[in-house]
């Protein structure tokens, strides 16, 4: 009988911090180079390799990211999302937030307390954008953030293959 490949997304997520850690020296090594040399279509490249990807990646089968790391608030999402729940700011960020050591708000917690058991988002037409943008694989002079990618890698599915598929694609 034949043997099955198929891996479900817990497979997938339980082994995406072993295969970014085989991954990290690597990767660290090719984006060192591609801040000093970044191709002229950057930015296009990445959004193509983004749009392909989420075509067959589903987050909702994932969630990962907001299991397990939380988003940096930033004020106008505080302000955004107290108003929603008709809280003072104040009130909002005592309940739901703290400051981290780089002095930004973020989650008193993870998984994230917005996060329902079905993986959907109860603020998620107003999340903050540290959400809406994750995993930041679209972003315009990606090359910037490297070591936030490099982070990412092993939390999102979706940006390990990116990564995947970029160094294969941008020989440098």
């Amino acid at each position: 009988m034949a043997k099955s490949y198929f891996y479900t997304m817990q497979d997938i997520i339980n082994n995406l911090p072993k295969l970014a850690k085989d991954k990290h020296k690597q990767n660290k090594t090719f984006f060192t180079k591609l801040k000093k040399k970044p191709p002229k279509k950057i930015d296009y490249i990445m959004q193509e390799l983004h749009e392909e990807e989420f075509k067959q990646t589903n987050c909702l089968e994932c969630a990962n990211c907001c299991k397990t790391t939380g988003p940096l608030f930033t004020d106008k999402d505080v302000d955004r999302i107290a108003k929603y729940f008709k809280m003072k700011t104040q009130k909002f960020i005592e309940q739901f937030l703290r400051v981290d050591e780089d002095n930004d708000y973020v989650l008193q917690n993870v998984p994230c307390t917005f996060l329902g058991v079905d993986n959907y988002c109860s603020i998620y037409h107003l999340r903050p954008k540290a959400c809406s943008e994750f995993p930041h694989t679209d972003r315009k002079k990606f090359q910037q953030i490297s070591n936030l990618t490099l982070k990412n890698v092993a939390v999102c599915p979706a940006a390990f293959n990116i990564v995947e598929k970029m160094k294969a694609q941008i020989k440098l």
